[in-house]
């Protein structure tokens, strides 16, 4: 065993045949004296890296950048053309959705064998079985085969088994994104309950604030190679500059990315009573932040979010509407988005607010605009000015 390390990486090479012409009979393949042509696709490119033990460990990039891949090789999926993975603790993977699953069996028949395949013996399984069930919430569907499950069904019962197998080292591809608020809130408190006892999380995620919030360390994948590795605030600073990097900041310094199907086209922020736009405001006032969007095409689930940063830098909020469980089922033609705040807590300061328009995944972005508007926040009550919040403490002197 490596000493801390919980899983190794060495000179990992991952390649597919990607085949140029396919053969469609007996003669086809005779006039090509049999040779099928085909192009060698590199998806991970000597990618060396080490996870140690009790760290969160995020990998980020575009889609196609060999994440997945890197994961199934990690995983024991996948079998590298060369370079070596080596695990170190007890893992637990979640890459697909019911990956294991078997669609004629039941939830509990499916328990049983895919805990099994994650390493556990069928006397630990039962001893397990109600905790996983609790967790997945399927309580009324736990006898009825999976076939019949919905896709966030799926992902529930297999994120449920994954995370009772006990595992040490828990792998996670993008996977939170399904299900309800409630189970990503519950995923979320498992995952800060996890990283307190120690355990070692490796997670693939498109979410920029989640690798910022919940990793330790990261790794930056592009076309296979790995570019760059370290702080994850610095990371993704990096990789959004990276994105943005062919946008032309507008006359009002904002940068727009994004397929552009649906678009924020204004941002205004009101105080209460007044109908006029401001761009300021003062500490504990009531104000509305209203996006005005406009559709090309009717947009499916679309999350929309805002990201509120200090002027230095620092992430104060960054709310979303998948949050409160208010995506509606598509957007289309034009409208506005209001999101009230009954109390402005942010201390005497200049803010940017960032928009987002995503689908459910938070994975396509169809809009993002960096700089959507710079606000002041003026001295109100309580009459604080350190730090960027205030909590409003009560204070007894006896």
């Amino acid at each position: 065993m490596a000493g801390d390390i919980a899983l190794s990486v060495d000179h990992l090479v991952k390649s597919f045949r990607i085949h140029q012409q396919k053969t469609n009979s007996l003669k086809q393949l005779i006039a090509a004296r049999g040779r099928n042509r085909y192009d060698d696709f590199v998806a991970v490119d000597d990618v060396t890296f080490d996870v140690r033990e009790g760290e969160v460990f995020g990998i980020i990039g575009q889609n196609g950048s060999g994440k997945s891949t890197l994961l199934k090789c990690m995983a024991g999926i996948l079998q590298p053309n060369s370079g070596t993975v080596q695990v170190f603790r007890r893992m637990g993977a979640l890459l697909e959705l019911g990956a294991g699953f078997h669609p004629e069996l039941t939830g509990r028949e499916n328990i049983f064998l895919n805990a099994a395949i994650l390493g556990m013996g069928r006397r630990e399984i039962a001893l397990r079985f109600d905790e996983i069930v609790d967790f997945s919430g399927l309580h009324t569907f736990i006898d009825q085969p999976v076939k019949t499950y919905s896709s966030g069904m799926y992902v529930r019962l297999a994120f449920a088994v994954a995370i009772n197998v006990d595992p040490q080292l828990l792998i996670v591809d993008e996977i939170l994104a399904v299900g309800d608020v409630s189970f990503q809130r519950r995923c979320l408190e498992k995952f800060v309950e996890f990283r307190s006892e120690g355990r070692t999380i490796v997670l693939v995620t498109h979410d920029m604030g989640s690798v910022k919030n919940l990793c330790d360390r990261a790794i930056w994948l592009e076309h296979g190679k790995a570019i760059d590795e370290g702080d994850p605030a610095d990371l993704v600073e990096a990789y959004t500059e990276r994105m943005l990097g062919g946008a032309a900041p507008a006359a009002d310094g904002s940068v727009r990315r994004g397929s552009g199907e649906i678009r924020i086209t204004e941002v205004e922020m009101f105080t209460q009573g007044d109908p006029t736009p401001v761009k300021r405001c003062r500490t504990s006032d009531s104000i509305v932040l209203r996006l005005h969007y406009q559709a090309e095409k009717t947009v499916p689930q679309p999350v929309i979010g805002i990201e509120i940063q200090s002027l230095g830098g620092a992430t104060v909020t960054a709310p979303n509407t998948r949050d409160v469980g208010m995506v509606p089922p598509n957007m289309s033609g034009t409208g506005v988005v209001d999101i009230t705040i009954p109390r402005v807590d942010l201390l005497p300061g200049t803010y940017d607010l960032h928009t987002s328009i995503t689908d459910f995944n938070r994975a396509y972005v169809y809009d993002h605009v960096q700089l959507a508007l710079r606000f002041d926040v003026m001295t109100g009550k309580p009459y604080e000015t350190g730090g960027l919040v205030t909590m409003r403490p009560q204070w007894s002197l006896s």
